[in-house]
């Protein structure tokens, strides 16, 4: 009967994991570029239950295998294109297909690092530079494969007049190519990980490789949250959840009675 309790108490433990998983993607079904997270379950191994002590039949012997309950396996990234949302701004940038935009970032210690994001909420600054709705600059396809900083990755462009984006992401004004917004990809995806702010970290081992999608000027990639999915889920999670309530229930309701009616048995 313990193990009863254990197995609905595992089962609870991964569905508030799995809820806490979608109450994100709902707080970000509008964030620019958000990619959808998902909870993996994963069992214990099976252990053969030993009968001992029994004065019928003496020593130790199995009895079959019990499962332990469930555990929480891992959070992975669905990377799947988001919709588009058309804004004509000549600064908002989309990517269709693979591929990320690479980052300057400088964090609260003043640290420059190399980021990745789908947001292709753009700004042009007052000297001309691509930078994002923070000020972090946009880094050129040279600086993106080579994971550079500094000012030659920057893209500029004179604030004071239009310019064109192509597929590629080559910069144009004027007729004259002004350089080519980075687009880039990770060969194993497994090392990324999420920084915060809707950024990505690439960890030791990952190597950057150039992108084979393309870039839509004038638009947003949206989340690639299903609001109506979601909210399904939610309500399979909350149904599992209150099976293992109720089978703790079950099982405490039992052992009481275990004690105090069957221990009285004479």
């Amino acid at each position: 009967m313990v193990k009863g309790l254990y197995t609905a108490y595992t089962g609870m433990v991964q569905e508030q994991r799995r809820l806490d998983v979608l109450a994100n993607n709902l707080a970000n079904s509008t964030t620019v570029g958000y990619k959808k997270e998902g909870a993996t379950s994963r069992s214990f191994r099976d252990e053969l239950a030993l009968r001992i002590k029994d004065t019928e039949r003496p020593g130790v012997r199995g009895i079959g295998n019990i499962k332990m309950g469930v555990k929480v396996g891992e959070t992975y990234t669905d990377y799947s294109d988001g919709s588009l949302k058309v804004t004509d701004d000549q600064a908002d940038m989309a990517i269709q297909g693979e591929g990320f935009f690479a980052i300057e970032f400088t964090d609260k210690n003043q640290n420059t690092s190399v980021k990745y994001t789908r947001n292709g909420e753009f700004d042009v600054d007052n000297e001309g530079y691509l930078v994002t709705v923070d000020g972090d600059h946009v880094l050129n396809q040279q600086a993106a494969l080579a994971g550079a900083t500094g000012e030659d990755g920057y893209i500029r462009v004179d604030p004071m007049q239009s310019f064109q984006v192509d597929a590629s992401g080559a910069v144009t004004q004027n007729g004259q190519q002004l350089g080519t917004i980075g687009l880039v990809d990770v060969e194993d995806r497994n090392y990324l990980s999420k920084y915060g702010e809707n950024l990505y970290d690439l960890e030791d081992g990952g190597q950057v490789v150039a992108g084979t999608g393309s870039i839509e000027q004038g638009s947003l990639e949206m989340a690639n949250v299903n609001i109506a999915y979601e909210m399904v889920n939610m309500i399979t999670i909350q149904r599992a959840y209150d099976a293992g309530q109720k089978m703790i229930q079950t099982e405490d309701s039992t052992l009481e009675m275990a004690i105090s009616q069957v221990g009285q048995v004479s």
